[in-house]
Order: structure tokens, then sequence, then C-alpha cells
């Protein structure tokens, strides 16, 4: 795909306010992804192999903890106590990161690896869409 599609493709996005795009076009596939939860500059994925469901990155040992639905993030398990997970907390692989509610049910996302938090990237009752950066996670060295 010529870099003039993917500026076009990336136009698009800016202009209605898109955090995804995925685009195959003779057998070769496309995605563009925005990071964070700004409007910046896109993640681009470019390969015939690629399946869609890729819900983080992985930067020098940073691991990106996306939103996997559009809801309500909350911190804690209840009003007045303590949140999940700070920053500087280690977590282990299944500890409860957060919960997002989506319609009414309260859905709890959890580490899929051993790692530090080393930011969390939204505010206690923030509203988030589907690959929402959530946290950031160092991997664990071993």
């Amino acid at each position: 795909m010529k870099e003039t599609e993917i500026r076009k493709y990336g136009e698009l996005m800016r202009e209605f306010h898109l955090r995804k795009l995925t685009v195959t076009e003779g057998g070769e596939t496309i995605c563009l992804e925005r990071s964070g939860g700004g409007f910046d500059t896109p993640v681009v994925r470019v390969g015939t192999e690629w399946d869609g469901e890729e819900e983080r990155q992985d930067t020098g040992g940073l691991v990106s903890v996306s939103s996997p639905m559009v809801g309500i993030f909350y911190s804690a398990p209840a009003e007045n106590e303590d949140p999940f997970v700070s920053a500087g907390d280690q977590v282990k692989k299944g500890d409860t990161l957060c919960i997002i509610e989506s319609m009414k049910l309260m859905n709890e996302i959890k580490a899929d690896l051993d790692g530090t938090v080393e930011k969390i990237c939204l505010t206690n009752g923030q509203v988030v869409e589907y690959g929402t950066e959530i946290m950031r996670i160092r991997r664990q060295n071993g």
C-alpha cells in the first residue's frame, strides 16, 4: 500500500474521530490505530497476518493495557475503597487491575503478565472506548 493511501486513511480517521481503522486491499491488510486518549499520530501495523485482536503494544518492556470494551473506568471495587493497583505496584498474571462498567455489568480487567504498574492513564469514573489505554505495565524480567 502506498504512503499516499495510508495518509488518506489517516485523514479519514481524524475527520471522523476514529480510534481504529483496518483496511484490506489486494491481499494486504493495514491497521491504523490511535494511541492514548487523544487523536494524535496513528500507530500503523501492516501485514497480512494481523488478526485485529491485538489489544496492547510492547515497547521496551512496557506493555500498554487497553480497554476491551466501551464503558466507565473504575480504579477501585467500590467508592471510598483503595484502588486495585497504583503506580509502582507489583502485579501477577490474573490480578485484577480495574473494572470497566459496561451496560450495567462490572467487568474486571485482569493482568495477563507479571510486572510493575508504571502509569495509570485514566481517572476514576472516566468514560473509555474500545482500545483506550488504561495503564502501562513494565514486564517482569525473567
